[in-house]
């Protein structure tokens, strides 16, 4: 293409948000999509804690068809398959995704196993000895979705799916973008469901990928002005949620920031996670994969400066676009210079929303760094940009150690 051409593509959404919009907007949602018998999927905390699922029920009425209340942190194979099971036994016609990132992929896998005959371990991303991972087509139609998000997650509005098995040395990985949801509802009552920690966490990961963004070059003019707003609307959310947790506002503008970045590559922008200034994804993934207790913000926020500080090939312009967004950008700084106030910017706005900067804060054994720096080299989505799983393996290894 030249200089100056782009492409951009979409899909179908509607998107709901505000006070109250379960009730408003649910029902026409899910008969807009022809359904019948909606099931709701969730977490125990969402059924056991929450008003949710009798809010869902009371605004569908007789187009509701039961719950699956067993969805596990990181997304289980063995609770999807549990609610596979339970939505083909309520013949269910449409899935309701209630809650974080886990339950919203969790929902895209059961999508998934009710609508395509293969078996799961043959339609997951193949890991072949010596080659590049491959993820199959996953060519049928889908059981239709609708994602009520009680966290802000990127999880919101895409097509890939990650699911634990401890059976296996790596996630079960699926892409399908028929798995994207026809509609979102940002819900005020059901982001003040998510615990103050919680909230705390996925929020960092948002703002991560919105500060990863502002390094990036060659951008499309519909790219740019997400970006731009993505940014603005995550970095004021995020400085001011740790002393507004009661305040359903930030937690909005931070779900609004992620769907923003989602759209921004719908448009045709490199995804985010190749920004130089991005939070390393292999490295903050890994980590959390080795050490289930950690969450993904907290694995996100303690590698992200490292990362910024032994990028590579940065251009001038890509150290500005982050330093001028975080206020740190000064006349006549070099990459390097940028590079270090973007770094120590960050690591003091983590700090303030009580996120951890160190791994030996987190009591993290430096002789395990080897271990996680080898799970690397079969997460999907990161592993595009390397030749070689030795590569990958010896440049996510320097960042950690630059982190612990």
């Amino acid at each position: 293409m030249t200089p100056n051409a782009f492409k951009s593509a979409g899909h179908s959404w509607r998107l709901f948000c505000g006070t109250d919009v379960i009730e408003q907007n649910l029902k026409a949602a899910v008969t807009r999509a022809g359904a019948q018998r909606a099931m709701i999927v969730c977490s125990p905390s969402i059924a056991a804690k929450t008003d949710l699922p009798a809010r869902i029920e009371a605004a569908l009425g007789d187009r509701f068809a039961g719950i699956f209340d067993g969805i596990e942190k990181d997304s289980s194979y063995a609770s999807v398959s549990a609610a596979t099971a339970r939505a083909r036994e309520l013949k269910t016609d449409l899935l309701i995704a209630v809650g974080g990132g886990s339950v919203i992929v969790a929902t895209r896998a059961v999508s998934i196993f009710l609508s395509e005959a293969g078996d799961p371990f043959d339609l997951m991303t193949q890991y072949p000895e010596g080659g590049r991972p491959v993820s199959p087509r996953l060519n049928a139609p889908k059981v239709p979705i609708v994602n009520i998000p009680t966290t802000p997650t990127s999880a919101m509005n895409r097509g890939g799916t990650g699911l634990k098995n401890p059976d296996l040395d790596h996630r079960m990985e699926f892409f399908d973008p028929k798995t994207r949801p026809q509609a979102i509802f940002i819900d005020d009552g059901a982001l003040m469901t998510a615990p103050d920690g919680l909230i705390l966490s996925t929020a960092t990961t948002v703002f991560a990928w919105a500060v990863g963004a502002m390094s990036l070059d060659a951008v499309n003019p519909l790219v740019a002005g997400d970006h731009a707003q993505a940014f603005r609307l995550a970095l004021d959310a995020y400085r001011r949620l740790p002393d507004a947790l009661d305040d359903p506002a930030p937690r909005r503008d931070l779900c609004l920031a992620a769907f923003l970045q989602n759209r921004a590559e719908d448009d045709g922008q490199t995804f985010v996670l190749r920004g130089p200034y991005a939070s390393n994804y292999a490295c903050a993934t890994a980590l959390h994969l080795e050490y289930p207790n950690m969450k993904q913000g907290e694995s996100t926020a303690v590698v992200h400066a490292a990362t910024i500080r032994l990028a590579e090939g940065v251009t001038s312009a890509q150290a500005q676009g982050p330093a001028s967004a975080l206020g740190v950008w000064r006349d006549g700084m070099d990459v390097a210079a940028a590079a270090e106030a973007v770094a120590g910017e960050l690591e003091a706005i983590y700090q303030k929303a009580g996120m951890p900067i160190r791994l030996r804060d987190l009591e993290i054994d430096r002789d395990a760094l080897p271990a996680v720096a080898a799970r690397t080299v079969k997460i999907f989505n990161a592993s595009g940009d390397l030749t070689t799983p030795e590569d990958r393996i010896a440049r996510s290894l320097a960042i950690l150690e630059r982190a612990w």
